[in-house]
């Protein structure tokens, strides 16, 4: 009795560490025919969901708290941040433009995303190492691929992540058309 307690004790706190880390419920495979689920934590359904605002150019914030990171893209920095520091390195500007290329590239996601209803694709990986999810993302009412008019507008450049590359090639065709066209940063 004594060891059936204890093994309670444990699978339960077990659980509860998975939820906190997971926050999605745990299942557990033994085999093939054996299924045993432990009911912590909490599903999101990722088809329909609402931005709540819009963190930069390319992260949102969603109605359940957790952080979206567009996959494939990559627009200039706002904040002060080393990645600020190593992109005026790169590129030669000074963080001050980079950081008004940032606030434009905001405010076209902004206007684009926030407040809207969206759903989630995800590629190979689902996390990036800050724990945000890594996704592509699509308006409900409209069905606009979020992702992809960024870069069509000229508010994003390319950020190839292997092994989430399912649209670095169209996304590469629509940064050039954008830089060729010189829409949005590209002016």
């Amino acid at each position: 009795m004594k060891r059936v307690i204890i093994f309670l004790i444990v699978l339960i706190s077990l659980g509860f560490v998975f939820w906190v880390l997971a926050n999605e419920p745990v299942t557990v495979y033994n085999t093939e025919d054996w299924e045993f689920t432990i009911p912590f934590g909490k599903s999101y359904n990722y088809a329909d969901i609402l931005v709540q605002r819009a963190v930069d150019g390319d992260t949102l914030k969603l109605e359940n708290g957790e952080r979206v990171r567009l996959i494939g893209i990559d627009t200039p920095e706002m904040h002060e941040s080393e990645k600020l520091y190593r992109d005026s390195q790169r590129t030669g500007q000074d963080t001050t433009t980079i950081q008004k290329l940032g606030r434009r590239a905001y405010e076209f996601t902004k206007k684009l995303v926030e407040g809207k209803r969206v759903s989630l694709e995800f590629d190979v990986e689902k996390y990036d190492k800050y724990n945000r999810l890594l996704a592509y993302v699509y308006l409900k009412d409209g069905g606009i691929f979020v992702n992809a008019e960024i870069v069509k507008q000229g508010y994003a450049s390319l950020m190839t992540i292997p092994p989430n590359v399912k649209y670095a090639d169209l996304f590469s065709k629509l940064y050039r058309e954008a830089r060729e066209n010189r829409r949005g940063l590209w002016k």
